[in-house]
This record gives C-alpha cells, structure tokens and sequence, in this order.
C-alpha cells in the first residue's frame, strides 16, 4: 500500500523542516532571501517536483510498456511563470522533452498520458484539507 502520510517536523533553525514518511526522510527550507539557509527546496520547489516526478514516472511506466523507443524525459514545471493572473488564479506550467525515435502520434499519446498522471489530476481537481490540532 502507498504511503499516504507525511510528517514535517520544524525546531529551532529557521526555517529548516524535515519530512518523514516512516521509511524515507528529505528536508526543504526557505531560500536566504526569505530568512531560510537555503539548505533545501522551498516548498513550492517541493510542490513542482511532485508534478514533474509523478509526470515522468507516469511517462516511462506507459512507454516500457508500449516498448516505445523512449530512452529519456526530461519535465520542467513552473508557477505562475508570466505573474499572478489579475484574477487571482494559480498558473502551473509544464514542458515535457522527450529523447528517442518517437513518431507524432506517441509524442501526441504521452501528452495525454501526461495528463492523466495521479498528482495532475490530484491538482486539477477538488481539493479539500481538513486541519487539527493534535493534542500532546
């Protein structure tokens, strides 16, 4: 079963946290600009790269087992890269390089592909986050 559940944890460095989901751990922080040290992704660095590595993942896995010539993809994921829209909206944007011998219409069915990838659907869709206090 995937794991579903993170835990970040903050202490004194500001604002150095460190994630934990039971069997891995990874840090961000705030670049210095933003008061951090700089010594990991800011969360919304964290944010891209879960669309980027789920899209790319969700890209090979589709490939190998099309046994297309797919030999590498590269994904490139911004926000808001023309500034925040005047109404407010969030602008996500997303290039995909691909490498191998791929005719138009694989190029055409990985776009789609792309599409359907578990975070980009997570993303597009209706989001709810529920927030408590855990007591100690």
């Amino acid at each position: 079963m995937p794991i579903t559940e993170v835990k970040t944890m903050i202490g004194e460095t500001p604002y150095v946290v460190t994630m934990d989901d039971g069997i891995h751990q990874w840090s961000g922080d705030e670049p210095i600009e933003q008061g951090g040290a700089d010594t990991g992704p800011s969360p919304t660095q964290l944010l891209l790269s879960s669309l980027g590595a789920c899209t790319a993942i969700t890209l090979k896995m589709y490939a190998n087992r099309k046994q297309w010539p797919l030999e590498e993809i590269e994904v490139w994921v911004s926000l808001n890269p023309s500034g925040k829209a005047a109404d407010g909206a969030t602008e996500i944007t997303r290039r995909i390089g691909f490498k191998g011998s791929l005719d138009p219409s694989q190029r055409e069915r990985l776009l789609q592909i792309a599409n359907a990838c578990p975070i980009h659907k997570l993303l597009t869709g209706n989001i709810r986050v529920a927030t408590t206090v855990q007591s100690d």
